[in-house]
């Protein structure tokens, strides 16, 4: 199997449920890892899962969560500063999965839950538990103070665990240890190691109490349809900013101009000349055409409609010798 993409799901995520119930006679609730916004693209709606479902979840069911234990062994599937409310207290313990956790780590586990129930002793708000599945991780730390602190039977603390996760633990080895392993010592239970953190988001998603602003479309103009906002003058989200419709310059109102003097009359203007009668015009001759100049000279002159004069043509005599033959020589 090759390394995980920082952006992906966790496997067989989709498989579980997203939270359990809370644990009859107990403050724990178990669930899977809540993902941060970015990872939700991988998701169908239905599948979502996010730190804010979870508190939308409890509270449908009159429950108030005050500490979340994260056992994942990374930090990419959501950030405490950014995705958890600012009522909510976050504890990370680095657990490994696969194999049963450490005595150290147990006794972590121990110290952040004796501590939080000291500091709550006067509400009922639970402590929830998760790994990336919220199942054998989970369900053997839970099982495994249950069976350490409260004095709890194993299988009785499995069960307890199983009906109210939903899911039944499934690594054989953890369910070993739980059964017939030792007992972990509780010496330095009661002396605090870790300072919780607060969650640092302030903006509740479904929640009724908050009346969140809707989104504004993008790149839309509301009010003026006629006037575009230069690009160095846009929001930073790429809103377009309602900008005041273009002023137009409107002179003053001011007196007309004066009107111009009027020319004086002159009188009508000179008549044309009378053109001369048709048959006044030069070479126009009536039913003829004017006679064209010879053009070239050597052309016969002749009128349309006459015949041209026949020159005769004179024959020279041919004679029989080219030269006189009376000549003596």
């Amino acid at each position: 199997m090759g390394p995980k993409k920082k952006n992906s799901i966790p496997d067989r995520w989709t498989d579980y449920k997203a939270a359990g119930k809370r644990i009859p006679g107990t403050r724990f609730i178990a669930f899977k890892v809540p993902l941060k916004r970015a990872l939700w693209r991988h998701l169908h709606e239905s599948e979502v899962f996010g730190p804010l479902d979870l508190m939308d979840v409890l509270k449908k069911e009159g429950e108030e969560l005050g500490l979340i234990i994260d056992l994942t062994f990374t930090t990419r599937y959501y950030q405490p500063q950014q995705d958890l409310p600012d009522t909510l207290h976050y504890l990370k313990i680095f657990t490994a999965g696969h194999e049963v956790p450490s005595d150290s780590t147990i006794l972590s586990f121990k110290k952040a839950v004796r501590r939080f129930l000291r500091d709550n002793q006067n509400n009922d708000k639970l402590i929830g538990v998760h790994c990336t599945h919220g199942l054998n991780r989970t369900g053997y730390l839970v099982c495994r103070y249950l069976i350490d602190v409260d004095g709890v039977e194993p299988h009785k603390a499995i069960d307890l665990f199983n009906k109210s996760r939903g899911h039944s633990i499934e690594r054989q080895n953890y369910l070993d240890d739980l059964k017939s392993g030792p007992k972990r010592s509780n010496d330095g239970m009661e002396e605090p190691e870790q300072e919780p953190v607060r969650g640092g988001a302030t903006n509740r998603r479904n929640d009724s109490t908050t009346v969140q602003e809707p989104h504004p479309p993008f790149r839309r103009r509301d009010v003026y349809w006629d006037h575009f906002e230069p690009f160095n003058q846009r929001r930073s989200n790429n809103q377009m900013r309602s900008c005041p419709p273009p002023q137009f310059h409107t002179p003053s109102l001011r007196a007309p101009p004066p009107l111009l003097p009027t020319p004086p009359f002159r009188g009508p203007p000179p008549l044309l000349p009378t053109p001369p009668p048709p048959g006044a015009w030069y070479g126009y001759r009536s039913g003829h055409y004017p006679s064209p100049p010879p053009n070239p000279p050597f052309m016969p002159r002749y009128t349309f409609g006459e015949e041209p004069h026949r020159h005769t043509c004179r024959k020279k005599h041919r004679t029989s010798h080219k030269h006189n033959t009376n000549s003596p020589y």
